[in-house]
């Protein structure tokens, strides 16, 4: 693992010209923003190519008035004619004229932060196998400065464990699963870049960057960091916004379709990368049956989750214990020396990263369908640990202010800065939900973290927090903060010290299936859910905890 704001280049080496390329077409609202976040670099190493494709309007001054004030770090490029040749066409046309051994892409209607070039470089040399290294993208809608906007930004997930270096063909399927990660927001090797042919021409406008992005990670591997280093503008008038329903569509299919030819060309996809390929097709060739299908599944889910709901609640205990035994009994007796291990006769997970690199993992699934099932709780002030992902996707417009904690400073989303052992200069009954996800167990002073979420939290404000049962123990970034794992047992028992037993509610998710599935680090999407739904008590995956503050001011 590496932790980027802690390296640097060592100053007995040179340090690697950057060229930073920047392709636009009549971008004079935003490109002299872009252009100054390049300029506010912590790493001065660096020339600026801006690649006109065709601009009629005033970007074409701005980016020449800069290439004329700075001629030794801007160049302004063109195609024959000043013609329109699309981006694919401009971004090579810098590729081939980038002097500098490394290469990084920016939007003319997007930002740097400031220390993106200085990380991306050191990983770069801590990491000579890594063709290129790209960290998390922080959707921008503040921009506009309106407060509403501003609650709305979020840093994207990653759909992969990150600060490790991911190998072909695991980021290409993640890519299909989810189109955040591209390499518009990394740092890469110029000659990876001319390796792979550069850009597909014939991507003018959409989904060039993922065509590009896919045939650098089917070839070499990749660093992915948990940083964010790029601000993704969201606004009417950009090319992914203006694509309508139809357009988007198509040009995904004829994505997908280059792809599956592409990999298959070449020998370097798998399996999965194909099944994967295969069900995005039918999804962009059938949007009306997609999107039933997945209403219905979340129905059936809710409703199956209501169902259990009132009967956790209305059922005494002899009847749910029967039911259980029931569920039990019908499962197939194996013959003792009968057993057959298959895939899972080994001494080594299937993935040392929870199932990231393969899909979603099985604790992700409890955690989600636990907030969607609390969502009308997510409302008003909203603190969330780490990002606001959770916050913008459960609230939406329940929620008028999100706050971000982080015990990082350096974290570009983080909003309160705290331990939460440790936070005494956080002001009291100031959130009306506090979403956390997975962090408790790497908290020492449980007792001290608890007493703080509850002193924070307004009258009547609702605590959602969720915590490891049975899991993997992480090797990487969380490694020496892993403190505990909980059951439902001793959750009730830590909250009760600081809530009312009867603002508790403390529930426990998983079985044998589940917990086995999330040891080895098997994803969601190869398991059928409805052995995801089973809970037996005796193998919780992931516990549950939902908490009110009473709703009379406390004193102090």
């Amino acid at each position: 693992m590496v932790s980027a704001h802690k390296l640097h280049i060592d100053e007995s080496q040179s340090r690697p010209l950057v060229s930073a390329i920047m392709i636009f077409r009549d971008e004079e609202r935003f490109i002299q923003q872009a252009i100054e976040s390049v300029f506010a670099q912590v790493y001065d190493e660096w020339e600026l190519l801006l690649v006109d494709d065709g601009s009629q309007d005033g970007s074409t001054q701005i980016a020449r008035d800069f290439a004329r004030r700075f001629p030794r770090k801007v160049r302004c490029l063109e195609h024959p004619y000043r013609e329109s040749l699309g981006m694919s066409a401009s971004r090579n046309l810098g590729i081939d004229e980038a002097e500098g051994e490394l290469i990084a892409f920016l939007d003319a209607d997007d930002v740097w932060l400031p220390a993106k070039l200085d990380e991306q470089v050191a990983i770069l040399c801590s990491y000579p196998e890594a063709a290129m290294v790209y960290g998390a993208t922080q959707y921008w809608y503040g921009w506009t400065g309106d407060a509403k906007d501003e609650a709305r930004d979020f840093v994207a997930r990653l759909d992969v464990e990150p600060d490790t270096l991911i190998r072909p063909p695991l980021l290409v399927n993640s890519l299909l699963r989810n189109q955040v990660a591209t390499a518009t927001a990394g740092l890469m090797r110029r000659e990876a870049a001319r390796q792979v042919g550069g850009y597909e021409n014939s991507f003018r406008g959409l989904f060039e960057d993922q065509v590009f992005h896919s045939k650098v990670c089917l070839e070499r591997p990749v660093y992915v960091s948990s940083r964010c280093w790029y601000k993704y503008r969201r606004h009417v008038d950009s090319c992914c916004a203006q694509a309508a329903g139809d357009q988007e569509r198509s040009a995904r299919l004829a994505f997908l379709d280059w792809l599956e030819k592409y990999s298959r060309l070449r020998g370097s996809g798998n399996d999965d990368t194909y099944a994967i390929i295969a069900r995005e097709r039918w999804k962009s060739q059938h949007p009306l049956l997609a999107g039933a299908a997945r209403n219905l599944r979340y129905r059936v889910r809710i409703t199956m989750e209501g169902l259990k709901s009132v009967a956790r609640r209305t059922l005494p205990a002899p009847a749910r214990r029967w039911i259980r035994g029931r569920r039990r009994d019908v499962e197939a007796k194996v013959p003792i020396g009968k057993v057959k291990f298959g895939d899972l006769d080994r001494l080594t997970p299937v993935s040392r990263v929870f199932g990231f690199d393969r899909g979603t993992p099985v604790d992700r699934y409890y955690i989600e369908n636990f907030l969607e099932r609390n969502a009308r709780d997510i409302r008003g002030r909203v603190l969330e640990v780490g990002d606001n992902s959770y916050t913008m996707r459960f609230g939406n417009e329940q929620v008028s202010q999100s706050e971000v904690l982080h015990v990082d400073a350096s974290n570009p989303q983080a909003t309160v800065i705290a331990d939460l052992a440790h936070a005494d200069h956080v002001p009291s009954n100031s959130f009306d939900c506090i979403i956390l996800t997975q962090t408790l167990h790497l908290i020492y002073d449980l007792r001290a973290a608890l007493s703080t979420l509850h002193r924070i939290l307004k009258p009547g404000g609702v605590l959602l927090a969720t915590a490891p049962g049975i899991s993997q123990i992480d090797k990487y970034e969380w490694a020496h903060t892993w403190y505990w794992s909980f059951t439902e047992l001793s959750a009730k028992r830590l909250f009760s010290e600081s809530f009312e037993e009867k603002d508790i509610s403390i529930e426990a998710y998983g079985n044998v299936f589940a917990a086995t599935s999330f040891l080895h680090g098997i994803s969601v999407e190869e398991l059928h859910t409805d052995r995801l739904d089973y809970d037996d008590p005796a193998y919780p995956v992931t516990i549950a905890m939902r908490a009110k503050k009473e709703a009379t001011l406390e004193n102090g």
